[in-house]
């Protein structure tokens, strides 16, 4: 059975792009299109790992991955962020952010990144 990652972003094009990734290695991938979305997706998707954008309007990548961890301890959350937003990236993983990616993704940075997440958790 392959890993199920969820994706949010509000970006269609960065969660195609992730999905298209994702889905070319063998993994289940779903969606959504914000933080509150993101945390609603996770509840019913039950998602191995999560790929989340910081910057969102509404529910924010500090926000959401708070609310993710608060109803499960174990949930994996990978913040993506463009160059110069260190000090987000760094309140994210004080919320409980796993890892973070730099945009522009490199498809091999974002695979070594989840497969270490999901093999840690094996």
């Amino acid at each position: 059975m392959s890993a199920k990652i969820l994706t949010v972003d509000d970006a269609l094009y960065m969660r195609k792009m992730l999905c298209s990734i994702l889905d070319g290695v063998g993994y289940q991938t779903c969606e959504a299109p914000d933080g509150e979305a993101g945390v609603a997706a996770y509840e019913a998707e039950k998602p191995d790992l999560v790929l989340m954008d910081i910057t969102m309007p509404g529910l924010d990548g500090i926000g959401a991955p708070k609310a993710i961890i608060e109803k499960d301890p174990s949930a994996k959350v990978v913040i993506c962020s463009a160059l110069g937003q260190q000090q987000m990236v760094l309140e994210a993983v004080k919320a409980g952010a796993c890892e973070y990616v730099v945009k522009p993704f490199e498809p091999e940075k974002v695979l070594e990144i989840v497969q270490r997440l999901l093999s840690a958790a094996a």
